[in-house]
């Protein structure tokens, strides 16, 4: 049996995908995701979030398999005049039903080459402290720049830091 996953870039969110997006941040979040919301989130809350993602300078992709949305990556292409050689990739997430079949590499694949069609050198981004999610970025040869202690509250009330890595493509 095998596995199609597909990447696509989401410009418009139409309601059917908003109802998928949903789902996809309200289960990463109650998942115990660190990615600026805590749980439970309510469906208008992650309504209201999707509703503003769309905007210039963001471009967001999501990985569908079996017409189902089980994941997404964002890059936000930095718009200050001394820093257009620069973005960030944000909120990747990968729906827990959905893990260890390469989406996020994939995902952080489609986001990279985006950067880098966009002649951006330097990518950045940040995670919390100990989630696995350090692991990939390391992987895929981004380099720890620091650590910020107390930077987020997890919905169990703990804080923990956060890693600030960077990369050059």
């Amino acid at each position: 049996m095998s596995r199609k996953i597909a990447i696509m870039r989401l410009e418009e969110l139409q309601p059917e995908l908003v109802q998928q997006l949903n789902k996809l941040i309200i289960d990463v979040v109650e998942d115990g995701a660190s990615i600026g919301f805590l749980p439970p989130m309510a469906v208008e809350e992650a309504s209201a979030y999707w509703q503003r993602v769309p905007a210039p300078g963001v471009l967001l992709w999501a990985a569908t398999e079996k017409d189902t949305i089980a994941g997404t990556v964002q890059l936000h292409l930095v718009s200050k005049p001394n820093a257009p050689h620069r973005a960030e990739i944000a909120k990747l997430m990968v729906h827990p039903e959905h893990r260890r079949k390469g989406i996020a590499r994939m995902l952080m694949d489609t986001a990279e080459q985006a950067a880098a069609a966009d002649g951006r050198t330097l990518l950045v981004l940040d995670t919390r402290e100990g989630d696995p999610s350090n692991l990939l970025y390391q992987s895929r040869g981004f380099v720890e720049a620091g650590k910020i202690p107390n930077y987020v509250v997890s919905g169990d009330g703990e804080m923990s830091a956060t890693v600030i890595y960077y990369r050059y493509q």
